[in-house]
């Protein structure tokens, strides 16, 4: 298998300071924490590149980007999941990406009463190469609390419990067998461009697609 990292789409909230920041500091534990064998691309940093600013340019840059990315980390917080997040989990697990969904949100919501479910609504859970973290924020906060030292080292000390949690998570997914076989790849990631439409069939062309598809099969 090539050694080159795997490129993880961190898709979730990106709307507040609370949410950009904490995006980025995920991101940078990831990296740090599974010492370069994952990489973080974050939506929120291309928001200021596109160059028609409207709905459908953005949208269709973040699903460029997701489709050139290796696996997915989905962020699952909120009493309701954001919209935006499970459309583009849905289209990563079109394409059999590897996924972790993560919660570190400690309410109780959707259908986590019924034995198997989880804490969203049961149409985001049970898919291939997919698997799930919960980890409780608060009680997570209070643990790393105890360890004396400045603001900055208890937030280095939270994300990189959280982090380690996902890169575990991670490496997991990935060593899943994936259900598409290799030569079925590119005619799925065409149809799922093709389905989201719109400028994404210009921005990710056939000679585009089958370099994502080369890259993907070396990464194993």
């Amino acid at each position: 298998m090539n050694q080159r990292p795997l490129s993880i789409y961190l898709a979730g909230d990106l709307f507040d300071s609370k949410d950009i920041s904490g995006n980025l500091m995920l991101a940078r534990a990831i990296e740090a924490g599974s010492c370069g064998r994952y990489a973080v691309k974050l939506p929120q940093d291309g928001e200021c590149e596109v160059v028609s600013r409207t709905s459908q340019s953005i949208r269709d840059a973040d699903f460029e980007l997701l489709f050139n990315c290796d696996v997915i980390v989905a962020n699952f917080d909120g009493d309701d999941l954001d919209s935006g997040t499970v459309v583009e989990f849905c289209f990563a697990k079109m394409v059999d990406m590897p996924a972790v969904l993560l919660r570190t949100d400690f309410r109780d919501s959707g259908d986590h009463t019924l034995p198997d479910g989880s804490p969203w609504n049961l149409m985001c859970s049970h898919y291939p190469r997919t698997v799930v973290r919960h980890i409780n924020a608060m009680q997570l906060y209070h643990e790393c609390r105890k360890v004396p030292g400045t603001a900055s080292e208890l937030l280095a000390g939270y994300y990189s419990r959280i982090a380690g949690s996902v890169i575990t998570a991670l490496d997991e997914a990935v060593s899943q067998k994936s259900w598409l076989e290799d030569e079925e790849l590119f005619g799925q990631y065409c149809r799922a461009v093709k389905s989201i439409g719109g400028t994404l069939p210009e921005l990710l062309d056939e000679n585009a697609l089958k370099q994502i598809v080369c890259r993907r099969l070396c990464k194993g």
